[in-house]
């Protein structure tokens, strides 16, 4: 099927495209840097944030401004930078209509801090401010956002990169970039459509939107490049549910890292970068094209639904002759815990129910629940046959787990939807994938399960708390897919 750019709103079909304009240098828009190393005196710099309504130009003229839900009114958030090592201290002030948290999603922080209501803080009131303050252990790439009703918090705006720096800049990079990828449900006159959380969403793939951008904006300009550049391009998936599969034409990207950890540099499989919803991917791209040329950037993840993100743009001078011969280095490792493989504890966690799956029922709170039942109730999964009740995130835990003791957890997919599947306040090996041992050591705080597939994961327990362990669909998790891991 060719592929092209989809029509704008106001046609009855997808508007599927990318981001803002470009400067003619910078390239795409991105919100301006908050720096936690921009500080006076010896303490930690203090970054304040608010979560308040906003109107943002999503889709761009002649289609009226969007009215958001941002951090400080903008899409996404002011793009946080720290260096490894370094010491965070955000503010939140809540201006939304409602109660709000903010989750450092990838971050091993301390439970306080990890932004979970009435589990790890009470959420934070109309009106009212809380201080996130912790010492930020890994570089890579993170991001936040909200865990109250997340589903539309998020689905409404509010996120935001969190970019944690090496403590030596990588050599040979020219350019570090960050691109947050958005996925918007929207109307003919621009606005958010509503429906959140309405059962087909729930039950299915999620609220997967019509329209795409990439830090903030539908873009109708390319991404300003030049002939022999090397370029560090950070992806973030901010959408609620929309998996992302991008094919950069005429290039071959690296990845070299994956969720915030390094993984030895290696091309993508079949060439295209899959991210699942809370994943993100760090690539390096060499600029191997010639002054004024173009090459596209598509998403072919859905089948029949292929579009054109973007195009690269090739600027009339040349940063350098030819592409760099140094090849590119790998990242640091992060200071992680090995888990003890041969002396790991084992515990089976199995996913269930959703449209066209099997589901005789599921425990919520202690009751066992018919299907008719759980429906009424709003809840479609389970894991390990419990549910979470909508808007509940305090509940027994799934497994109590020894401080500082290894486990494995083996994963099984048996709905007929793909599941990004979150732990918080770890880190953890990918060790499998539908029986197969993974090529390379990967570490990651997030793995997409495909429909009746399976995936072995194993960490070490050192983080002691309630920590939540969900699908990062937030459809999914607010219809039941979430559970509590207690590390005592």
């Amino acid at each position: 099927m060719p592929i092209s750019r989809l029509p704008a709103p106001g046609r009855r079909s997808l508007m599927l495209g990318g981001s803002a304009a470009l400067a003619a240098t910078a390239g795409l828009r991105r919100a301006p840097a908050a720096r936690a190393a921009d500080r006076l005196g010896g303490g930690p710099a203090t970054i304040r944030l608010a979560a308040q309504a906003g109107t943002v130009p999503l889709v761009g003229p002649p289609h009226p401004a969007t009215l958001v839900w941002g951090y400080d009114g903008r899409i996404p958030g002011p793009e946080i930078r720290v260096r490894q090592g370094e010491r965070l201290r955000v503010v939140l002030e809540n201006r939304l209509p409602e109660e709000t948290t903010i989750h450092w999603h990838g971050l091993r922080v301390p439970n306080a801090m990890d932004g979970v209501p009435h589990l790890t803080q009470d959420p934070v009131p109309p009106g009212g401010t809380f201080a996130y303050e912790f010492d930020v252990e890994d570089a890579g790439t993170y991001w936040y956002h909200p865990h109250v009703r997340g589903a539309e918090q998020v689905a409404r705006g509010l996120c935001g990169a969190l970019i944690v720096e090496e403590r030596e800049p990588p050599p040979t990079i020219d350019r570090d970039v960050t691109w947050v990828l958005g996925d918007w449900r929207l109307q003919e006159d621009a606005q958010l459509a509503g429906g959140f959380g309405n059962r087909m969403d729930a039950g299915m793939a999620g609220r997967i939107g019509n329209t795409v951008t990439v830090n903030g904006r539908v873009p109708e300009e390319p991404f300003a490049v030049r002939a022999g550049e090397r370029i560090r391009l950070r992806l973030v998936n901010a959408a609620t549910a929309r998996i992302f599969g991008l094919v950069f034409e005429g290039h071959a990207p690296l990845v070299v890292a994956l969720n915030g950890h390094p993984v030895q540099p290696h091309a993508p499989g079949d060439g295209r970068v899959v991210l699942g919803p809370g994943e993100r991917a760090d690539l390096v791209l060499d600029m191997t094209g010639r002054p004024g040329a173009r090459a596209r950037v598509l998403d072919t993840f859905y089948s029949r639904l292929e579009y054109r993100l973007l195009d690269l743009a090739y600027g009339p001078q040349p940063l350098r002759d030819r592409p760099q011969a140094a090849p590119v280095p790998a990242l640091p490792a992060n200071p992680l815990p090995e888990p003890e493989l041969t002396r790991a504890e084992r515990h089976a966690v199995v996913l269930g129910g959703g449209m066209m799956g099997r589901l005789d029922g599921a425990r919520v709170d202690g009751r066992w629940l018919e299907p008719r039942e759980m429906l009424r109730h709003g809840i479609a999964w389970t894991i390990n046959g419990l549910a979470a009740a909508p808007g509940h995130h305090v509940h027994e835990p799934l497994a109590v787990l020894r401080r500082g003791a290894s486990y494995v957890l083996a994963l099984r997919n048996e709905t007929a939807w793909w599941h990004p599947m979150h732990l918080h306040g770890h880190a953890f090996r990918i060790l499998s994938r539908n029986g197969a041992p993974t090529s390379r050591r990967e570490w990651g705080d997030t793995v997409l399960i495909p429909p009746r597939d399976s995936a072995e994961i194993a960490f070490v327990a050192d983080n002691p708390g309630d920590w939540m362990f969900h699908c990062h669909v937030l459809e999914h998790q607010a219809a039941g897919m979430m559970g509590v891991v207690r590390v005592a």
